[in-house]
């Protein structure tokens, strides 16, 4: 049942999911609740956000007043267990030494994994975001369209509760009608700069989140996504339920005990669980796909964290869903004679064409939003606007000089005080103490507005990892090693995004804080630092020149999948976790069909 030992681990299951975040959730979820006996296997401790989780205290109750530190980078009250971008005992190394060559790779040790901590923004892929290749020549273009996958977009939305709205903007996908929430108000500063944000052709919108602002509809959703199957009903009905709308008091990336924003740990394992389908074993560190004589996966091989004991278990099907990175490490980590060059890496791409999302930030202080009346700014964690892509027309004809876009996220409001909300008031009013000072922080609270953007990085044949032949865990498994860089067309659009995020802060009649950097290499943010990690195992047309086919299948092993960003081709200036769940919903529907034809 339920939380096992590693003493209570039955001798086979049907399958073994690797991961327990957004990929590895959504696959339990999907087969656990279609009666698969499903095993996962979490490399980090058992963690429950209802009882964990911070729900009101205030940064004064921590230590040093909240602030990151290096084992909490987020701050004392972020959700993350046991990681960061430095995991102690679990190193990772860098190829090179040149500046801009590093990637920074971040790592959560817990159940639920990064669903627990992250942003929440759910954006869909577009249909431009799938043939990339077809329209500008570069990078890959997917092995579907964006119409296979849209009804899997709904179901992922319609299970993890998504808010925002239906716009009709280019490559920018409504959903079906019904299956958004409806999103809330802006805040005082978001509709200033959706109103002069009109004067340079930028669209404000809200943005699509992973939060509930109503309570969910448990009559008619679990219907819709388990017809035929009134088990199935029946548990997510109750699952519902025990969730709470969102009443706006606590950054998402704390976690939620009223389950109200998406966690895997929240939302996908509580009604899996509950079928009696799914075995979860936390501390298992995997080393290994296992294989027997004719190229079939058996099961895995995993070190117990706690009494440090290598161990076997077996399945008829494995999926690794342990983040794109820590899955490719399993895949290059498991060699043999039959595979030297580790598991399904007959097209020598495991590892290949990783990529993040481009980052660059801005920000000003706006004089209209000074002394402003004190006012009600609380809400969902996180900006309810942004600005999607609007200049597909001119990149297209080659107007620009680099090839893919961006979106702008941004915050601004009356925030926790503090030298870091305030923006350091030195550069504004040349540096003032004692009753002058308050006077200043009075006036200048709630001014300022940060813009960041997260843009859509090409694949290159310079950015990949591969294992580091000399350095080795603690746990004794071979670590990775990265080779990193980021192409002009990467380092043109930070540069256009400091340009853009500048002009508009002067519209609103706003004093930038530092100068927009031209020299986009002095702007572009470190790879690995947005979080956003995929690729590594690429999906393609065929087994030459790709890892896994469209339903994230192996070439090479037909019972081993890959259900986290590992297999995308293509990373878009989407945040990828929402199409990670609905590639992970789909290639779990793949498997049943398969398993039911007695094909796996």
């Amino acid at each position: 049942m339920p939380h096992i030992t590693a003493a209570e681990l039955k001798s086979n299951y049907d399958v073994i999911v690797v991961g327990s975040g957004a990929g590895g959730g959504q696959t339990a979820y999907t087969l656990a609740m279609e009666g698969v006996k499903v095993l996962m296997l979490e490399a980090g401790r058992n963690y429950d956000p209802q009882a964990e989780t911070p729900m009101f205290q205030d940064n004064s109750r921590a230590p040093l007043r909240g602030a990151g530190t290096v084992d909490k980078p987020f701050g004392f009250y972020d959700a993350t267990v046991d990681g960061g971008w430095q995991v102690p005992g679990e190193p990772y190394t860098q190829a090179s030494k040149e500046p801009g060559r590093q990637f920074e790779w971040w790592r959560s040790r817990m159940l639920g994994g990064r669903t627990n901590h992250w942003g929440r923004i759910s954006l869909r892929n577009g249909p431009y975001d799938f043939k990339p290749y077809s329209r500008d020549g570069l990078g890959f273009d997917w092995p579907m369209n964006y119409e296979d996958l849209a009804p899997y977009y709904d179901r992922v939305e319609l299970l993890v509760g998504v808010y925002g709205s239906n716009e009709g903007l280019e490559n920018t996908p409504d959903s079906s009608p019904g299956v958004l929430q409806p999103p809330p108000k802006a805040r005082a500063g978001e509709l200033l700069t959706q109103h002069h944000a009109k004067k340079i052709g930028l669209p404000v919108i809200p943005i699509h989140r992973a939060v509930l602002s109503v309570r969910q509809d448990s009559k008619t959703i679990p219907a819709r996504l388990h017809p035929n199957n009134p088990k199935a009903q029946r548990l997510l009905a109750q699952a519902m339920n025990e969730r709470a709308a969102c009443f706006w008091a606590t950054p998402c990336g704390r976690g939620c005990s009223i389950k109200a924003n998406y966690q895997s740990t929240t939302v996908h394992l509580p009604p899996a669980l509950a079928t009696g389908n799914l075995d979860i074993l936390s501390d298992a560190m995997v080393r290994e796909v296992t294989m027997d004589d004719a190229g079939k996966a058996t099961g895995v091989a995993f070190i117990n964290r706690k009494s440090k004991q290598e161990m076997k278990v077996k399945a008829r099907v494995v999926v690794l869903s342990a983040s794109a990175c820590e899955s490719v490490r399993v895949l290059l980590n498991s060699k043999s004679v039959r595979y030297p060059n580790g598991v399904a890496n007959s097209s020598g791409k495991v590892g290949k064409y990783i990529m993040d999302t481009v980052g660059a930030r801005l920000s000003g202080q706006i004089p209209a939003l000074e002394n402003l009346p004190a006012h009600n700014e609380d809400g969902a964690g996180g900006g309810h606007v942004y600005v999607p892509w609007w200049l597909y027309k001119e990149q297209h004809a080659g107007k620009l000089g680099f090839a893919r876009g961006y979106h702008i996220e941004f915050g601004s409001g009356r925030q926790m005080p503090g030298m870091g909300s305030m923006g350091g008031l030195d550069w504004l009013n040349g540096g003032t103490y004692g009753k002058a000072y308050k006077e200043d922080a009075r006036r200048y609270y709630g001014s300022f507005l940060g813009f960041a953007g997260r843009g859509e990085m090409i694949p290159n044949e310079d950015s990949f990892c591969e294992i580091d032949p000399m350095v080795k865990d603690k746990w004794g498994i071979p670590v990775l090693r990265f080779n990193w860089k980021w192409s002009e067309h990467e380092i043109k659009q930070a540069a256009h995004m400091q340009q853009t995020f500048a002009e508009l802060i002067t519209t609103m009649g706003g004093r930038v804080r530092q100068a927009p950097q031209k020299d986009g290499n002095k702007a572009i943010e470190p790879g690995g630092s947005i979080i956003h990690e995929v690729g590594g195992a690429i999906m393609g047309a065929t087994p030459r020149n790709s890892v896994t086919n469209q339903w994230c299948q192996t070439w090479d092993v037909k019972n081993l999948f890959l259900t986290d960003g590992a297999p995308f081709c293509s990373n878009a200036d989407k945040n990828p976790t929402l199409t990670i769940m609905a590639l992970a919903w789909r290639a779990a529907d793949y498997m049943l069909e398969e398993m039911r034809k007695g094909n796996l």
